[in-house]
Parts: structure tokens; sequence; C-alpha cells
């Protein structure tokens, strides 16, 4: 019965250690997304918009396009 008194202190002190160990992974960014970066290079980057002074061409942002006199 004399052990309960060492045990249970020693449990609430354990239990408060991995409360402020837990807090801590979590406000340091430990369990951030993982995934996310590891994904997104797998996607292209957008293209840059132009300055909002410089006229848009509609033809010269899609590269794929040849004109049709031209051979591919």
């Amino acid at each position: 019965m004399t052990v309960l008194y060492i045990l249970v202190p020693v449990a609430i002190v354990l239990v408060a250690i991995a409360i402020l160990v837990f807090n801590w992974a979590v406000n340091s960014g430990q369990y951030d997304d993982l995934d996310g970066p590891a994904h997104s290079i797998l996607f292209d980057d957008e293209e840059p918009l132009p300055p909002p002074d410089e006229p848009v061409d509609p033809e010269s942002t899609s590269p794929s396009r040849n004109p049709p006199d031209e051979p591919r």
C-alpha cells in the first residue's frame, strides 16, 4: 500500500511531462503536412501574370500552338 504513495506522484509527473512534450511538438511544427511538399513537385508552376500596363496577346501565352502555315 505504501508503494502507491510513490507510484501515483511518479505517474502524474510522467503524464505532465508527456503533455509538455506533445505541446512542444505541436507548437514547433513537428506535425506539419509531410505529404504536401512531396507531391507539390509533381505539379507545374503557373505562368506569371504580365504587368497590368502591358497588352496581353493570347497567342503568345500558349507555346503549343503553331500557326497554320508553319509545319510542326
